[in-house]
């Protein structure tokens, strides 16, 4: 009975880690998309638009727009506890590792690799024909990833003490990564029983039922 939070760059191969984890554990998996099915059941449409921008210096002085991205995004991390809540999940991206950090039943990987390599990878993944734009992308992929944590948790993207293992796929295959992710869930019962359960995390019951409506769809659909 576990939470698995999976932070990672783009071209590490962590999604792909992320869903062979959930099988092998047999959770579900909370990706981008059941969130946003999470919130757009809530009726909060605009997670997308926020994820992909960050406000600019003129953005700051607009009550307006401020407010507006500050309501999204409290939601938002309403959403990921509510998905915590239920539990037996991974949740991938949208800065899960900072909002269930110091549980003692949540295991917060990073799944990363060396620049040249996710580069490397892309380009195949992609057939990109015009050179550098791989490179453009990985680049521009992980400043947004750094900056919208930064900006909205002011928390580092970066910073490998925000989680209980970082695994570095230039190395470490995705079916071992999946066995070392799987053998940190079963052996989060051990921890430090001083800390808070998942199971004390309050929750909107509105919000509640959407993110089992969204995990149900999302069991439905790899059944």
């Amino acid at each position: 009975m576990s939470v698995i939070t999976i932070s990672r760059e783009f071209g590490s191969q962590g999604s792909i880690i992320a869903d062979k984890a959930a099988q092998a554990l047999g959770y579900r998996l909370a990706d981008k998309d059941t969130v946003e099915a999470v919130l757009h059941d809530y009726g909060v449409t605009r997670l997308k638009d926020e994820y992909n921008s960050i406000p600019g210096f003129w953005d700051r002085f607009d009550t307006q727009k401020r407010d507006q991205r500050k309501n999204t995004l409290s939601v938002l991390n309403h959403a990921l506890c509510a998905l915590a809540r239920h539990d037996n999940v991974v949740i991938l991206g949208r800065g899960g590792f900072v909002i269930l950090q110091g549980y003692r039943d949540v295991l917060n990987v990073r799944v990363q690799a060396p620049l040249r390599v996710r580069i490397a990878r892309v380009q195949e993944r992609l057939s990109l024909g015009e050179p550098g734009r791989a490179e453009e992308m990985v680049k521009a992929n992980d400043r947004l990833q750094r900056e919208f944590i930064k900006s909205v948790y002011g928390a580092d993207w970066l910073e490998a003490s925000a989680f209980d293992l970082v695994i570095d796929t230039s190395k470490f295959h995705p079916d071992l990564a999946v066995e070392l992710i799987v053998a940190g869930a079963r052996a989060l019962p051990a921890g430090d029983v001083a800390e808070p359960s998942i199971a004390d995390l309050q929750v909107d019951s509105i919000l509640a039922e959407a993110a089992m409506d969204a995990l149900n769809r999302v069991a439905a659909q790899t059944s």
